[in-house]
């Protein structure tokens, strides 16, 4: 049950960056629902083996680099839905920033 209320908030969190930056389009509440799915699998999935795989660079930047992983990965769930559009890749580092405060600001809700 608690799966399905972050992924709810995650949603609504797309939705709020969606609003708050003009270069990130969601087109509905279903496809913001289909691209916090599609982050989330993401993030579990295919985060981890980039981050292993971009180790030395991400120790040379003092971990700096992750930032940019986390915005191509926004950027590539942008670029494979249709629903869900982001417009280039400085875009996609600031939505990324503003979806993980947004984010866990909404899921400090759960925990309260």
């Amino acid at each position: 049950m608690e799966l399905l209320l972050v992924w709810l908030l995650n949603a609504v969190a797309l939705l709020i960056v969606a609003y708050i930056l003009p270069g990130i389009n969601v087109a509905s509440f279903g496809s913001a629902l289909i691209a916090a799915l599609v982050l989330g699998l993401l993030n579990t999935l295919v985060k981890p083996v980039l981050i292993l795989l971009t180790l030395p660079i991400t120790i040379v930047t003092l971990g700096l680099f992750l930032l940019v992983l986390n915005a191509l990965v926004f950027w590539f769930a942008g670029s494979v839905l249709k629903g869900f559009q982001v417009s280039g890749f400085w875009w996609a580092m600031l939505g990324a920033f503003v979806y993980s405060i947004v984010s866990s600001l909404l899921s400090r809700l759960l925990a309260s």
